[in-house]
């Protein structure tokens, strides 16, 4: 019996009024050679599409959802990855991304909980070799439960400590066993409220620790996945370690950890920590660590983790320039961390937001390969740094100059000539590229 009366999810082109189908995403469509599907590796985020009630902190939840009238747990448990499988096939996505406490509940004990776990993984892998659908990623949910109150590899509780190493040990286990391409850390209680009771030092130095035991567990099992830390500043800690992308590279460099990781950037962790999405990602790329990505916004006027669907044209454009400079993201994807809004409670909902976030990323697509085909920015920022091509800027680069050298070079100068950055005329060219999409 189907869960969602929707048909099947088809490609109708921009000028369509259909609600339920895609307007820019065609994913058969080429764009510099691949297919719009392999460019897009979109996935579906289990914990907001299914396990999210629309709750806040001002009322109980809004969504109308037909497995919240099951009761036994893991009843509930099988019916919400029977929504999935009917969702993705019918949404035409391929991938998903749970964390391990999303897709099963917690018994008394860790043992009951692997248990849980273990009849849940089995029910979900199972269904999968009965679809298409694959898992992008999977992660450990060390934030939720009270005994991570002080964190969990940060934790000053070594108790706490071993409890999410086994639990990540198991997380592990799951994903490798689902086939995952990836694992995800985010340090949802990584980091302070107050310095006044924190060993900062020490807390660092054991979230090393933790990671490299992850590490050679992952080889020891032989776990090829590639593994992701995911960058947020703060919410709910006050301050965490993994604040921005620069903060988690120098972070790994310092622990020697820099080629067993990459970053997860998203869009509204971003926006957080005072960057730009295309920053993030621009700082991640240059420096070789761009993975995957979380696909969302936030809301400017809000100081907490909104988690809309992303529909800033403008933004996905930027976004997908990077990610295409980058040679694109396998084996990592664009995965949609979102939910609707509280208001919005029906099951039709759920594919109104996520085609409206498929098809902004698709959009964005187009128009960032367009601004690489023009090549009209890639020619301006050439020819900005152009003083480093010869003459002395050759010789800054090359590493032949010095100080001595440098002041006998400017020293008798009377007048520094600069260009104009344009910085107008290169905005206008990106809306441009958008606008020839519509």
């Amino acid at each position: 019996m189907e869960i969602f009366n929707v048909k099947k999810i088809e490609y109708s082109g921009k000028d369509s009024r259909d609600l339920l189908s895609f307007k820019y995403y065609n994913p058969e469509e080429i764009i510099l050679g691949k297919k719009m599907s392999e460019h897009l590796r979109f996935s579906v985020a289990f914990w907001h599409t299914f396990n999210a009630d629309g709750t806040d902190m001002f009322g109980v939840g809004t969504m109308l959802r037909p497995w919240d009238k099951y009761t036994d747990p893991i009843d509930k448990a099988k019916k919400k990855i029977d929504a999935l499988i009917e969702f993705t096939e019918k949404l035409g996505v391929e991938y998903f991304c749970f964390h391990d406490r999303d897709i099963a509940p917690e018994g008394r004990t860790l043992r009951e909980t692997n248990r849980n776990l273990d009849i849940i993984v089995d029910y979900l892998k199972q269904r999968m070799k009965e679809s298409n659908l694959k898992l992008l990623w999977g992660t450990a949910n060390l934030f939720a439960n009270p005994r991570f109150v002080h964190g969990a590899a940060t934790s000053c509780n070594a108790d706490v400590f071993a409890y999410a190493a086994a639990q990540v040990k198991k997380a592990i286990e799951i994903t490798k066993e689902l086939g995952g391409e990836n694992y995800v850390f985010w340090g949802g209680r990584e980091g302070y409220e107050t310095l006044l009771n924190t060993d900062m030092e020490l807390e660092l130095d054991n979230l090393a620790r933790f990671l490299s035991m992850a590490v050679d567990y992952a080889e020891k099992i032989g776990f090829k996945g590639q593994f992701l830390i995911e960058p947020k500043p703060m919410e709910p800690t006050k301050h965490q370690y993994d604040f921005d992308s620069a903060h988690v590279l120098a972070f790994l460099r310092k622990y020697g950890l820099e080629r067993h990781f990459k970053l997860n950037i998203e869009a509204n962790h971003a926006t957080l920590a005072g960057h730009t999405f295309n920053h993030e990602l621009r700082y991640a790329r240059i420096n070789g660590v761009l993975g995957s990505i979380d696909a969302n916004q936030g809301d400017l006027f809000l100081g907490w983790d909104t988690d809309q669907f992303p529909t800033d044209m403008y933004s996905t454009t930027l976004a997908m320039y990077e990610i295409l400079k980058n040679g694109g993201l396998t084996p990592g994807g664009i995965n949609f961390d979102a939910k609707v809004r509280r208001a919005s409670f029906e099951l039709e909902d759920l594919f109104i937001a996520h085609i409206a976030g498929i098809d902004t990323f698709a959009l964005g697509l187009k128009a960032a390969a367009k601004l690489i085909e023009e090549g009209i920015i890639d020619k301006f920022v050439e020819e900005r740094y152009s003083s480093y091509k010869e003459g002395i800027g050759k010789k800054i680069l090359e590493g032949k100059a010095n100080f001595e050298e440098l002041e006998e070079y400017i020293i008798d100068k009377e007048e520094i000539t600069n260009k104009s950055g344009k910085q107008e005329y290169l905005e206008t060219i990106v809306n441009q590229a958008i606008i020839s999409i519509l």
